[in-house]
């Protein structure tokens, strides 16, 4: 029979890349990590990763394994999980990702609370710009906005907010005022870097009218997270499209202008993705009911308009 330890070694040496960078996330040593590694190909029968002076790799029969051994830790987790909540509750670790930026103001705040509910319950959270993958990195949940991508995950709606382009004073006295959508795609653009090129969007005008939007020159500078777009734009860089509940301050404090008020950019997402398995923990279950209540209670919250 298949040691869960020992395939967790093996799943935290793939992510890893070495013995080294496994054993140091584990608490253990290398040389306790090297010897798993070998008995588990010793009892599989196959080699599982090739090795060479500056890095691992999988071969093609560990690549499969690896996938199967990711479903088997997770479903072992959650049958884990839930036997412990039989005898006092939610407990285990909840691991979620989200955006520095929205984890800060909603995520974490409800995290917290949450926490306070089911104190044996350990609480994780890792905050990227990029679309981490939830198997890969062992997340019970990501919290994604915008527009989803298909995917094999599940995924439970939570809201939506609306994107608004906005620029510096600075910038439109140094450009030139913007009054139409001919005279914002022509503006320089700050972009995120996940975004195609060249980036479009059918935008509502003022009759309610869906137009298509396009600015086809190259954006004249492109950053990975929306705190970076947001301190572009405050420095004048150009015109960047940015969540309502982000901007809306700077909006009030009439440090950045809302150009083109009277159009509508595409509403955008808010969603909690997680695994497609057989077997939903029950830890997640209740926090994406938990957070969905706790944005309908206290939506002002969830937008996070601070004066």
């Amino acid at each position: 029979m298949l040691n869960l330890q020992r395939l967790e070694i093996f799943v935290a040496v793939v992510n890893a890349g070495s013995f080294t960078g496994a054993a140091a996330s584990l608490g253990l040593t290398k040389a306790v990590v090297s010897f798993n590694i070998k008995q588990l190909e010793s009892e599989t029968g196959v080699a599982l990763l090739t090795r060479s002076t500056r890095r691992l790799s999988l071969t093609e029969s560990g690549e499969r394994f690896y996938q199967r051994c990711q479903d088997l830790l997770q479903e072992a987790e959650a049958v884990l999980d839930d036997v412990r909540r039989d005898h006092g509750g939610l407990s285990g670790q909840l691991r979620i990702t989200s955006t520095p930026e929205y984890g800060a103001r909603v995520v974490v705040p409800a995290l917290a609370a949450f926490s306070a509910l089911h104190p044996q319950l350990r609480i994780q959270h890792v905050a990227s710009s990029n679309h981490d993958d939830l198997i890969a990195g062992r997340f019970d949940l990501a919290i994604r906005l915008g527009q989803l991508a298909d995917s094999s995950h599940h995924a439970a709606s939570l809201g939506s907010f609306e994107i608004l382009p906005v620029a510096s004073a600075a910038y439109l006295q140094q450009r030139g005022s913007i009054q139409t959508p001919e005279q914002l795609a022509q503006a320089s653009w700050i972009a995120h870097s996940r975004l195609p090129l060249p980036m479009s969007w059918p935008v509502t005008n003022t009759h309610g009218e869906k137009i298509p939007f396009r600015v086809s020159s190259p954006p004249a500078v492109t950053a990975d997270s929306a705190s970076a777009l947001l301190a572009f734009a405050l420095a004048g860089a150009g015109v960047a499209l940015l969540p309502d509940w982000l901007v809306q301050p700077e909006i009030d404090a009439q440090r950045l202008c809302h150009l083109l008020p009277d159009h509508r950019f595409p509403p955008q997402g808010i969603f909690a993705l997680y695994p497609n398995t057989r077997h939903v923990p029950e830890k997640v279950r209740r926090f994406i009911d938990f957070l969905q209540k706790h944005m309908a209670e206290f939506p002002a919250q969830s937008k996070i308009y601070f004066s």
